[in-house]
């Protein structure tokens, strides 16, 4: 199972949040490279990173920072929050991330997102983030009346087969993730399912590797000393192709 440890930015600082409250950023460290680098010496080979100023107006708000990551680290980064357009999409890529997420333009352009993932196959994941059930955008602070299990199962008949799902009520909480919903997006057939939001301890780490989930996504629970990394690294990590 992948291990994807978070880096959220902010104002261009490390930050979570609490169910994608943006009122609720709790700062954690000044330069996101420096706590990307201690990740890798960790023992993390893959890494999560979000542009939240980004996420919530569209843009590349962060761009510059991530770019820094890419390049200056070994790690397979994913990276999402604001990428709206082709040139966006390009532009990480180019720098050295291993794939990009699109999650609002996802929802609101999905003849883009198909153009994307066939101009860049295996290197576009799509960040399905849902409250209560429905997939919410914008950063999270809009929410659609479309099912968040049901758009995933739209995306892998359509050949997207790479998700983040995040329940978001679950998020930044420490107090467990939903495993039920894992249990269900795990059963359709071809998609690789990473799973995100409350995950706090090894057990629900056991049980997302026995289910089959293809990666979690690590926050909070890291910064708040509740799961060391390199602990988890050594016995959940497995470094995969793609």
């Amino acid at each position: 199972m992948k291990i994807y440890p978070a880096i959220d930015i902010l104002g261009g600082k490390v930050v979570r949040l609490t169910r994608g409250d943006y009122s609720t950023a709790k700062q954690y460290y000044e330069d996101p490279l420096s706590v990307a680098l201690k990740m890798q010496e960790d023992g993390a080979k893959y890494l999560h990173v979000v542009d939240l100023d980004g996420a919530r107006r569209g843009d590349m708000c962060n761009c510059a920072i991530i770019e820094k990551i890419a390049a200056r680290t070994l790690l397979k980064t994913e990276v999402g929050g604001g990428i709206r357009g082709a040139e966006a999409v390009k532009t990480y890529l180019d720098a050295g991330a291993d794939r990009v997420i699109l999650g609002t333009a996802a929802v609101k352009n999905y003849p883009f997102t198909l153009e994307v993932n066939a101009l860049y196959p295996g290197r576009i994941a799509v960040g399905v983030d849902a409250r209560d059930g429905y997939v919410a955008v914008q950063g999270w602070e809009e929410c659609t009346r479309l099912s968040g299990e049901e758009f995933c199962k739209k995306l892998a008949a359509d050949g997207i087969y790479d998700v983040i799902y995040t329940d978001v009520a679950c998020d930044g909480n420490m107090s467990g993730t939903n495993l039920e919903i894992y249990r269900r997006l795990v059963r359709i057939p071809g998609l690789r399912v990473t799973a995100s939001g409350g995950v706090s301890g090894k057990d629900e780490l056991r049980a997302l590797r026995d289910m089959g989930a293809d990666g979690v996504i690590l926050g909070k629970a890291l910064y708040e000393g509740l799961l060391d990394l390199k602990e988890v690294t050594e016995e959940f990590q497995c470094l995969q192709k793609g």
